[in-house]
């Protein structure tokens, strides 16, 4: 489970069929073999440390599901530590399961802040609601608006500086995770549907 909170960009440094390595100090720090750490959004597992450099295996299914297969050596990736029972929960509740790939629609440049605005995949839009949580390239966010399949969310300078939605442009895809309780409430109510 993630927070949402980015820690720090970290950099591509080699890509393979089944697998990716990434340079981060930060979350390299104290990491160990088996340790989950999100990489714009994706819950990888650590299977090998060198220096501040961490490799972990890549399924064919999270390739199919997500666009790490598009990375290179260069890129930068949002990169965050699985939460423990004593983090600040400073985001929401994050479990690094992608729903989908968004695309950026359009960027709206404010004195202070930016409006970003992304469309969803098919089907993902109804888990959004305005003032609720969307996790966008692993990124705890909060929607501004939502509008059929298109939603919105401000960027403060902070999360400009120090998270790739302040490089990423028009047309570029992101991961995209919805908040996790509106889906199980769907799945309840469908459940009780089908028991009458």
């Amino acid at each position: 489970m993630f927070t949402g909170i980015v820690e720090e960009l970290g950099e591509i440094t080699a890509t393979g069929e089944t697998c990716l390595s990434i340079r981060g100090p930060v979350v390299t720090s104290d990491a160990a073999f088996g340790d989950s750490i999100s990489v714009n959004g994706v819950c990888l597992t650590v299977t090998a440390l060198d220096g501040d450099v961490f490799t972990a295996d890549v399924m064919a299914e999270t390739y199919r599901r997500s666009v790490l297969g598009d990375l290179h050596p260069g890129d930068k990736v949002n990169l965050e530590r699985a939460a423990t029972l004593t983090t600040r929960l400073g985001g929401h509740i994050v479990q690094g399961h992608v729903d989908g790939v968004g695309h950026i629609i359009k960027r709206e440049p404010a004195a202070e802040w930016e409006e970003v605005t992304f469309r969803l995949p098919p089907g993902l839009a109804k888990y959004a609601v305005e003032k609720g949580s969307v996790t966008i390239d692993g990124t705890s966010l909060t929607v501004a608006a939502i509008e059929g399949d298109e939603l919105t969310v401000g960027l403060i300078p902070t999360t400009l500086d120090s998270t790739v939605l302040g490089i990423k442009q028009v047309g570029d895809p992101v991961h995209i995770e919805t908040d996790v309780t509106a889906k199980h409430i769907e799945k309840l109510l469908q459940s009780r549907e089908s028991a009458r």
